[in-house]
Parts: structure tokens; C-alpha cells; sequence
């Protein structure tokens, strides 16, 4: 197989511990690099067969399947990559990128890719992104209709979580806006109570989404079908998510507890016009946010990486 500039493809490993948040990221990434340098694009269940701990602290790497091609990259998200990622960093001619801040020292792998809110140290094989990488791809258009969307995470340790407060918020959109359409989804951490609260709002104009029905295309067509959506501010990935859409998205206001990484997070994405607070709703509803830039990390990262690692295999 061949990359677009008729040089061989790039290989790209992404080890996966399958949870949802750490899934996003890699499959991101791997579109990106797809369409970008024409790379071949395995991914890896890295809790399948573990290493043992010996393996990861002297580089040795276990047998692999023959057929995942030998990689010239492999990015791992989750603690629960980390073993197999380190056993795998001596391999010949193999680059290794570890997503978000670990537990090992960066230097013993070749790249990081870490949220800025984890104040990681500027170095030069450290790129700090806005927010968490997904898989969403921004919309070339934005619908005109009246149509809102609502994503509820839940308590967190990030902030003082209120259902009262949540709802009164709601409240205030629907009462304020009675000409828009909502459609509300809750999260797997949205607590039970809230849920059937929710669905106490259900009417010819809300539509109220079971969390545990939705499949994975369901957030980027809703994302498509809306021209405005609030997100609990808890929900960093839905609140990236909804960003790198592109259409015009609002953060419910709960208190942020001290020091949380999240909050400090959420509140550089409303400095820099990416989303905005809830006492600044009418400019979300207007479609009429301050930024002027484009929030893509996938693609900031993906190309961050071909030019660091896959150089000349770029179109």
C-alpha cells in the first residue's frame, strides 16, 4: 500500500484499554492521519494480553500479529496501554506517543500529546491541546432551523453538581426561547433521579434521549441537525466535542472545585471564544460567539505528528 505521495504507506498502531473517552481520541487521530498521510490504520486491544511489568520497564516487546504490518507509529491512550506501549518503545525505526499525561517519565517515549489544562512543561515532543482530542469533524454548514441540543453529564470531581440547578437553566432556555425544538440526552454518569426528571420534560417540541439507546453516529447527526447545544460543564469531551463541530455552544454554569484540571480547562475554552458561559446565552442562541478560530485538534495533532515523525509521506 501506498501513502498519496506514492512513498509507502505509514503504519499506525493505536492500542485502545476500550474505554469510550480514550476510543474517541485514538480513532480521531487515526481518520486524521488517514486522509493526511494515507496511513495504514490498525488498532489494538491492549488489555487483551497484557505484558507483565518486566517487559514495559526494559523495552522488550511481545510477539505481535504478522499482519498488523511493522509500524512506524504507535499511539497509545489509557493507563491501560502503557504496559504494551512501553515493551514496544525499542522496537527499530518505531516512534511511540502516549495520549494524555502519564504515570512513567515522558522521556521514555518519543512524543506526547497532553490536554493544556494538565500544565505539562513545554518541551519540544509535547504538544498541549485545547481541551480533549475527538473524532468529530467540523460541519461546512450549520442548520438555520430552531433546533437546540442539551448534553447532561453528572456529579463529578471536578464540580459541585446540582440537578436543581441544572433544571432551572434548562428551564430558562425553553421558557425563553418557546420557538426552538430541544432534543436532551443524558450521560452514563447522569444520575438516575435527573434522568427521569428529564423525561418530565418530554413534549411535541423536547425530545428526551435515552443515553443507553444512543450509537456512536448518534451525537455527530444530532450535532449536524442543531444550531445550538449547552453541555454541563463537567462533560470536557462533549464540550470539545459540540466545539470542533462548530455550531455555537454554551457551558450550564455549576461552581468548579479548587484546582480541578477540568475547570481550568473549560475556562480557557470560554477565554479564548471557543464556548461561551451560560450568562452570555444570547449570544450562543444568536449563533454569534467571539471566536474567530477553528477548534480541530485532531487534525492540529495529526499534522503535528507527520511533521515530526512522518515527514515526506505528507500530501
Amino acid at each position: 500500500m501506498r501513502s498519496h505521495t506514492g512513498s509507502p504507506a505509514p503504519v499506525v498502531w493505536l492500542l485502545t484499554d476500550n474505554k469510550p473517552g480514550h476510543h474517541n481520541q485514538l480513532k480521531g487521530l487515526g481518520n486524521r492521519l488517514r486522509v493526511l498521510a494515507g496511513a495504514s490504520v490498525s488498532e489494538i486491544d491492549a488489555t487483551e494480553a497484557p505484558p507483565p511489568l518486566w517487559r514495559a520497564l526494559l523495552g522488550v516487546a511481545p510477539a505481535m500479529d504478522k499482519a498488523l504490518g511493522r509500524p512506524n507509529l504507535i499511539i497509545a491512550a489509557g493507563s491501560g496501554t502503557h504496559r504494551l506501549l512501553l515493551s514496544l518503545r525499542r522496537l527499530r525505526k518505531v516512534k511511540t506517543v502516549v495520549l494524555m499525561k502519564p504515570g512513567f517519565p515522558l522521556n521514555w517515549v518519543d512524543a506526547a500529546i497532553i490536554p493544556e489544562h494538565d500544565k505539562v512543561p513545554p518541551a519540544r515532543h509535547v504538544l498541549a491541546t485545547e481541551g480533549v482530542i475527538n473524532a468529530i469533524t467540523p460541519l461546512a454548514r450549520i442548520t438555520d432551523k430552531p433546533e437546540g441540543l442539551v448534553l447532561v453529564g453528572g456529579p463529578s470531581p471536578h464540580f459541585d453538581w446540582d440537578d436543581d440547578v441544572i433544571l432551572g437553566q434548562l428551564s430558562q432556555l425553553m421558557g425563553r426561547y418557546p420557538e426552538w425544538r430541544w432534543t436532551i440526552s443524558g450521560s452514563r454518569r447522569t444520575p438516575e433521579n435527573l434522568l427521569m426528571r428529564l423525561n418530565d420534560l418530554a413534549g411535541p417540541k423536547v425530545t428526551v434521549v435515552d443515553p443507553r439507546r444512543t450509537h456512536a453516529s448518534w451525537l455527530p447527526h444530532q450535532l449536524a441537525a442543531s444550531r445550538a447545544v449547552w453541555v454541563t460543564p463537567d462533560s470536557a469531551s462533549m464540550a470539545c466535542e459540540a466545539a470542533t463541530s462548530g455550531v455555537p455552544t454554551g457551558l450550564f454554569e455549576l461552581a468548579p472545585k479548587n484546582n480541578s484540571r477540568v475547570a481550568r480547562g473549560m475556562a480557557s475554552l470560554v477565554e479564548k471564544g471557543y464556548v461561551a458561559h451560560w450568562s452570555d446565552h444570547a449570544s450562543v442562541m444568536a449563533g454569534k460567539l467571539r471566536g474567530s478560530q477553528e477548534l480541530w485538534e485532531a487534525d492540529r495533532a495529526s499534522r503535528w505528528l507527520i511533521e515530526h515523525f512522518l515527514r515526506g509521506r505528507k500530501r
